[in-house]
């Protein structure tokens, strides 16, 4: 990968039938302060940062009112508006945080509860589509009775795989899969990092490419407040790895 690549080299993606995007994100947790919670380090860099995603192609940003709390929202409102006609901002509500890295949401609330308000909003028009975070199977199949879903988030690396059947699910009913932390986590895989020797390449860009190559349905959504490391996580969406070395990372990593 000698030039630098955009997001367009990862294909697209549908999200709620009436929207494309290009098939890797980014993620706006990182714009914020240390604990995602105030302000960044450096305002400037994080706008940068913004800015750069965009020129290189990303086109589907995920944010929280959490993040801060409102200061991603605010960053890339001061970044990027106005925006894009084919630009997508995802963002979640309805987590009140008390601190920094403090995230647990009130179990007390019904699933139930929470989707009813969603499909309230939805229902005013407020609402464009409707994503879930954080959810089992059953979660899933209880918020689809409520409202139509057209993404699941949930926690999913190379080394923590737990949410594999949802992947499956999503293939089937065709919705979209935006892993977390995607990056995490794979200190000491052999594979990766035979793979990103082989290809010149960083470890982050290996195991961004095999997501990639796990599932038609996922988008993946790297987080980062550098502009220089959003290059570089952007540059895995023309990395091709082989069926083997797709296999050996699968299979252990």
């Amino acid at each position: 990968m000698n030039a630098q690549p955009t997001a367009a080299a990862a294909g697209t993606i549908d999200v709620g039938g009436d929207l494309t995007v290009n098939r890797l994100g980014f993620g706006a947790m990182r714009i914020t302060g240390r604990g995602i919670w105030g302000d960044p380090p450096s305002h400037d860099q994080a706008i940068a940062t913004l800015r750069r995603v965009v020129e290189l192609g990303v086109n589907f940003i995920d944010t929280a009112d959490s993040y801060g709390p409102s200061v991603s929202e605010e960053l890339i409102a001061e970044a990027l508006h106005p925006y894009p006609d084919d630009l997508v901002i995802a963002t979640k509500g309805g987590l009140v945080r008390p601190g920094p890295n403090r995230w647990r949401p009130d179990p007390a609330v019904p699933l139930a509860e929470s989707m009813g308000a969603i499909a309230e909003l939805k229902n005013e028009g407020k609402i464009r589509h409707v994503g879930i975070s954080n959810v089992s199977e059953t979660e899933l199949r209880e918020a689809q009775k409520i409202v139509p879903v057209v993404s699941v988030q949930n926690r999913y690396n190379v080394a923590d795989r737990r949410s594999q059947s949802m992947i499956d699910l999503c293939e089937q009913d065709q919705l979209v899969f935006l892993p977390w932390a995607p990056i995490q986590e794979m200190d000491k895989r052999v594979a990766v990092a035979v793979a990103a020797e082989q290809h010149h390449v960083t470890e982050f860009q290996v195991v961004l490419a095999w997501l990639l190559a796990t599932s038609p349905q996922i988008l993946p959504i790297p987080g980062t407040g550098s502009p220089a490391h959003a290059e570089e996580n952007i540059g895995a969406a023309s990395l091709e790895l082989s069926p083997q070395e797709i296999r050996a990372i699968s299979e252990g990593g």
